[in-house]
């Protein structure tokens, strides 16, 4: 086991970080704008929660009207036009105040909203429903968009929710745009909107205005002042909840499964980010040592290759359905295995960082997952690189069980394992891992004598070895 200094790890890894810009860097990235450090993020998603009662009129219940569907999800508006998605007699209702040009409000959208949509709103546990709360102060260019997406609307909920995601994943190109205007009709027209409609709503939009304007004021009544912030609905008992700031997963499956069972969630830990930031689990070498239950696995719960005793270590998270990422594993990985994890001066560590711009992805390191536990892992952790464009399909899953038949898995088995939700949190369990230091995929955490480096993008394989080969040199 290798000896750290596990305070001076946490000062590296978190506070000091150096960020490797490379020329030529590649990757995929949902456009997120600038992720502050970890210390930074913390101090800005302080939380509070606090219990009020209300009518229960006003937990905005839906009348009977006729759904849509968006991404297999039920999706409608509310009596008061406002976009849901999910059941509309779900127990909990999650109100959203989002402002489409925030980071903090798009960090929620790419690494938390897949896995609250998977753990709750797709089994009709939850419904969430969107506020409009831009704030003009800080993203001027944020009205206008909130604006394009309620002319949407107009044409349907599948549509509004359509351009919702679109506006999100093209944030850095429209945000700081002298008239971002143009981006929007593209959008609109992308997600199939009418655009001689969507044209006439944009020439007025008076009634946008007012109806976003509206829909700060409820939300200021409530305790709004930021973005995200969340306020949750106990449907039975009409007690709501606020929950401010782009929390983990986790606190949002805390707040859904006290409401759910008919308690009431525990107050979020605010959080300062003053002091000294503790190294994860999954980068100390406690976490590295293998699970002597499960061969190919560290105690963190990852995959790893190499030598446990190597002075380096590389952990990369990445994304089945990402190009960039397709192109380190086929040219670059295969360079840095030879000479430095076949070797025994690296010891490589893969986790999984799904970005909400590649719908497969999720199901794609699912069944690397299940691969695993039958031994196979990085058997098909190739394959599915070899063959993403095969399984880029908006049903994957017969194509993931033909490629475990190819390598001779137990296909019952497998087909099994990719039901199990509990296999898909440990693919989301990796994303939140990631959320403090990855922006886009791949990206690269070095850490070698109880310090940190990120190397963010598929960098060509003889940049790569050059680098890799300076940090086994400081180890020496």
């Amino acid at each position: 086991m290798k000896h750290i200094q596990r305070g001076h790890w946490g000062r590296s890894l978190v506070g000091l970080v150096t960020l490797f810009v490379m020329v030529g860097m590649a990757a995929c990235t949902q456009p997120i704008g600038s992720l502050p450090a970890a210390v930074e993020s913390a101090a800005q998603t302080a939380v509070a929660a606090e219990q009020e009662t209300v009518d229960p009129a006003e937990t905005e219940a839906t009348v009977d009207q006729p759904l849509e569907s968006y991404k297999d999800i039920p999706v409608g508006f509310t009596p008061e036009g406002y976009p849901f998605r999910g059941d509309p007699n779900a127990p909990v209702t999650m109100i959203e105040y989002s402002d489409f040009e925030c980071p903090f409000c798009i960090r929620y959208f790419v690494q938390t909203e897949p896995a609250v949509n998977e753990g709750y709103v797709r089994d009709g546990t939850l419904r969430v429903i969107f506020r409009d709360f831009p704030i003009v102060e800080l993203h001027p260019n944020a009205p206008a968009a909130h604006y394009a997406s309620r002319c949407v609307a107009e044409q349907g909920a599948a549509l509004y929710w359509g351009m919702h995601d679109k506006i999100f994943q093209t944030q850095s190109e429209w945000s700081n745009a002298a008239d971002p205007l143009p981006v929007f009709a593209r959008l609109a027209g992308d997600v199939g909107a009418d655009m001689d409609a969507y044209d006439a709503c944009m020439a007025d939009t008076s009634d946008q205005i007012a109806f976003v304007d509206a829909a700060i004021e409820e939300g200021r009544q409530i305790g709004v002042s930021g973005t995200p912030s969340f306020q949750f609905v106990d449907n039975a008992s009409a007690a709501t909840y606020l929950l401010v700031g782009a929390q983990p997963f986790e606190q949002f499956a805390t707040y859904v499964d006290a409401i759910a069972a008919g308690e009431e969630p525990p107050v979020a830990e605010e959080s300062s980010g003053e002091g000294e930031a503790q190294i994860p689990f999954w980068a100390t070498a406690e976490g590295w040592v293998a699970d002597p239950q499960r061969p190919g696995f560290n105690m963190a719960g990852d995959e790893y290759r190499g030598n446990l005793d190597a002075k380096v270590t590389v952990i990369e998270f990445s994304d089945f359905q990402c190009p960039y990422c397709e192109r380190h594993a086929r040219e670059t990985q295969p360079v840095l295995d030879e000479q430095f994890v076949d070797t025994g001066q690296v010891l490589w560590v893969f986790k999984h960082f799904p970005l909400n711009i590649h719908p497969q992805a999720p199901a794609a390191g699912a069944a690397a997952e299940c691969a695993a536990d039958q031994g196979k892992f990085w058997e098909m952790h190739h394959k599915l690189f070899e063959t993403v464009e095969s399984w880029s399909i908006s049903d994957p899953k017969p194509v993931l069980l033909d490629l475990a038949g190819e390598m001779e898995l137990d296909t019952a088995q497998f087909e099994l394992c990719l039901d199990d939700a509990a296999i898909a949190q440990r693919v989301s369990s990796d994303l939140q891992d990631g959320a403090p230091f990855v922006q886009g995929t791949p990206t690269f955490i070095v850490l070698f004598n109880g310090e940190g480096r990120i190397i963010p993008g598929a960098l060509p394989a003889e940049t790569f070895v050059e680098v890799l080969q300076e940090f086994v040199a400081q180890t020496q």
